[in-house]
């Protein structure tokens, strides 16, 4: 099997149609109908069921679309890996966790493709710090983006964003119009949280910065995440302490963000990654992720 068959046999399983393939591929329908049958008779199987109205994929067709797709991928990195002409090539693992995190992941994909396009970054989504961290540990990612107490012995990390606490309230609430408060003065309210369970560092700031002002937070709901956090206030369930930086996420016009007057603990987002880890692209990435923080301060 090459390359040119590997392409003919996907652009027919994604069109279902040889004509519009041919002319995706730009040759001829007869050529391309020659193509797949020698495909199929080097593989031994039948990879399309034919009819005159209409083309479909065999099961044996079916399990081929994958890792044809996967060979079509390796050679597109094995070409942008040599075009670079550098060391900065390879693969780098990033896990990030939190609403917050979303415009820096954005931000670094575009310019790592843009100055070392030799890198290919392969980003997992988590709803909270603690596994993406854990990922880096067990060395299943190679950096994690999140808001930790501590650094465990082994991994480096810096602050990649600068980062305060904020207090959503809905639209309605007699405070909505200040410009700043003090936590204080919401000792009457109710509060939605994330689960403290998952290592939420704002549920353990609302509970010691509320206490530091004379009261314990009546918490009547906890939220799987900031998004469905935001939208139970929005809702008047009750109020929530997050992030200045989710306020760029935020689109809901029945949700105000205000400052607080109180200073809690850093809550803001780092990277981290494993010391020793002497990958030239994973250097280059992190040294990315300086260059872009630099630029937002």
């Amino acid at each position: 099997m090459d390359i040119a068959q590997v392409r003919a046999f996907l652009a027919v399983a994604e069109d279902l149609h040889f004509g519009r393939a041919a002319e995706r591929l730009r040759i001829g329908q007869p050529p391309l109908s020659r193509t797949i049958k020698h495909l199929e008779r080097e593989l031994g199987v039948t990879l399309f069921d034919r009819t005159t109205r209409s083309v479909r994929l065999t099961p044996a067709g079916q399990a081929l679309v994958t890792p044809a797709r996967e060979v079509l991928e390796a050679v597109r990195r094995a070409q942008t890996s040599v075009r670079s002409g550098s060391e900065e090539s390879g693969l780098v693992r990033i896990a990030f966790a939190g609403l917050s995190t979303h415009r820096l992941v954005a931000g670094l994909a575009r310019a790592v493709r843009s100055r070392s396009p030799g890198i290919q970054l392969d980003l997992f989504s988590h709803t909270y710090a603690r596994p993406a961290l854990k990922k880096v540990i067990d060395s299943e990612t190679d950096i994690a983006l999140g808001r930790w107490r501590d650094i465990p012995a082994g991994l480096s990390s810096q602050v990649v964003m600068a980062d305060s606490l904020v207090i959503a309230l809905p639209d309605t609430h007699v405070l909505a119009g200040a410009r700043r408060i003090s936590l204080g003065q919401l000792a009457t309210d109710t509060f939605i949280t994330l689960p403290a369970d998952y290592g939420s560092v704002l549920t353990e700031q609302l509970v010691l910065l509320a206490e530091s002002t004379g009261f314990t937070p009546k918490i009547v709901q906890e939220a799987p995440d900031t998004q469905t956090a935001l939208a139970l206030v929005g809702a008047e369930v009750g109020c929530h302490l997050t992030l200045a930086s989710v306020a760029e996420c935020v689109s809901d016009p029945h949700v105000v963000l205000l400052p607080i007057d109180e200073v809690g603990g850093s809550v803001d987002m780092r990277a981290a990654w494993r010391a020793d880890h002497g990958d030239p692209a994973l250097s280059a990435v992190i040294e990315e992720l300086f260059r872009l923080s630099r630029g937002a301060r």
